[in-house]
């Protein structure tokens, strides 16, 4: 596999890759490849290697900014955790929510136990998140949804689809049945730059959205 030629925009400043789902963004404990393993070739001609600004989870794919130099890497990440970022997601539930459209305002907070590890749960004391959601398709009893969450948090769009919505992401592993791939993909993200152009890159659906019956929703991104 060749990071390089899943490029969604470059630029001197910065690069947006299409990230496969089942590569961590991080290097995992078990050894196995993640995004670090690509970065020397994704260099396009600088000697810095580039660097994640955000995280994307293992099993979801899509949009992924990196900065080509420290400056921009740490300007990238105000945005970021300024809420400048807009990102949009898709994916399918395990069913069919009884609205069209609504926001999930639901703080989340980290639990864990022996038997199971951790997790993110809801929780009133936690970190305030909130996400804005829209039915786009439906087919075989499962919805496609479109996800554009206002913050950042960890499993945050997974766990405001399972507890929220009532309506686990299909496949997903932690929160759901983890029958199948987990299917959730990052397809869009716009980061402004004041003067500048904005960077803006869009991700196609994988094949597995197509196999679950959502294949004219590939350009459907909106």
């Amino acid at each position: 596999m060749l990071l390089s030629d899943r490029v969604l925009f470059l630029d001197g400043e910065a690069l947006v890759i299409d990230k496969p789902a089942g590569l961590p963004v991080d290097a995992p404990r078990d050894g196995t490849l993640s995004v670090e393993n690509y970065l020397g070739s994704l260099t396009f001609g600088f000697q810095r290697w580039p660097l994640p600004v955000h995280r994307l989870d293992r099993d979801t794919s899509g949009c992924l900014l990196l900065a080509r130099n420290p400056k921009a890497h740490k300007r990238f990440a105000a945005a970021f955790e300024a809420g400048e970022v807009e990102k949009t997601y898709l994916a399918v539930l395990e069913g069919i929510p009884a609205e069209t459209s609504g926001t999930i305002d639901m703080a989340l907070g980290k639990t864990s136990t022996a038997e199971t590890g951790w997790r993110m749960v809801a929780d009133p004391k936690g970190k305030p998140a909130v996400t804005h959601w829209e039915v786009l398709d439906t087919a075989n009893g499962r919805a496609l949804v479109r996800f554009r969450p206002k913050t950042g948090r960890t499993h945050q769009l997974r766990v405001h689809a399972a507890t929220g919505l009532g309506l686990p992401i299909a496949g997903d592993p932690i929160y759901g049945t983890g029958n199948g791939p987990m299917l959730l993909h990052a397809s869009a993200l716009r980061l402004p730059r004041g003067a500048k152009p904005a960077i803006e890159a869009e991700a196609l659906l994988p094949a597995p959205f197509e196999a679950a019956g959502f294949a004219a929703a590939r350009a459907d991104h909106g």
